[in-house]
């Protein structure tokens, strides 16, 4: 059987996160995982830079990489993506918005071999949400409805931070979407390559734009093109098949019984 280390990459696209990417990072780190932490700044202009090479100094569990002029949330995933390492792959934001206590149970339908991708819904759980944009809601409702139309899913949260991936499946596709594209985008192709997709409640700590919220009109806008775009074009490969590994839940049944 082969073994690959380590357990989990977890892709982290940082743009002037100061306040937050250094307790984000800290806190990922302490997952009972065998965990890889990819940063990639998007040409921050504030501290984060600064910050985040001094973490690499103190950990070797962290890789960054840094662009030299910003290309948005999605460029910075597709620069993470060929160099992740781990079984899984998963994306979190540097924003606090997400927690990373909550990986155990996203990696769970992975693991035990049920799942190829996992999306982390902030719509169907009991789980704290704190309370915030109606309109918001309103068009990230929208946007899930008209990607469940065009890939036959039915997503409750489409445009959810976190998506966890089979290491092999993130990196067999071809992905173009530079900015918040990113998340119709991949979500049309792991459907139409017939992944196996769950959906997993999970908690959310949402920010105002007074506390750095940095999404706006014009990404909605963006996102409903490229949903008719990729709903139409897309034809990826099919989903490719799962590695065998001989201590995945052994090794995910030990780390639970150590949270």
């Amino acid at each position: 059987m082969e073994n690959i280390n380590p357990f989990l990459s977890v892709i982290i696209p940082v743009f002037n996160e100061e306040q937050t990417v250094e307790q984000i990072v800290r806190r990922v780190l302490s997952q009972p995982f065998d965990i890889e932490v990819i940063v990639v700044n998007d040409c921050s202009c504030d501290h984060t830079k600064e910050i985040l090479t001094k973490l690499v100094e103190k950990d070797a569990r962290i890789r960054v990489f840094n662009h030299e002029v910003n290309k948005g949330k999605g460029a910075a995933i597709h620069t993470a993506i060929p160099n992740c390492r781990g079984r899984f792959v998963l994306i979190q934001d540097a924003d606090l918005e997400y927690d990373p206590d909550e990986y155990f149970d996203l990696l769970q339908p992975l693991v035990y071999g049920k799942a190829d991708v996992v999306f982390g819904s902030r719509f169907i759980t009991t789980r704290a949400r704190r309370v915030l944009y109606y309109w918001h809601s309103v068009v990230n409702n929208a946007l899930t409805w008209l990607t469940n139309m065009l890939a036959d899913v039915n997503l409750t949260d489409m445009e959810t931070c976190y998506k966890v991936f089979r290491r092999e499946v993130i990196q067999s596709l071809e992905l173009k979407e530079t900015r918040f594209g990113f998340e119709p985008e991949v979500t049309i192709n792991v459907a139409r390559m017939g992944c196996r997709i769950y959906e997993v409640g999970i908690s959310y700590a949402g920010r105002t734009y007074e506390e750095g919220k940095k999404i706006g009109a014009k990404d909605g806008f963006r996102a409903v093109w490229c949903i008719l775009k990729y709903g139409i074009i897309a034809r990826p490969k099919k989903c490719p098949p799962p590695r065998e590994y001989m201590d995945d839940e052994e090794v995910f049944t030990h780390m639970n019984s150590h949270r």
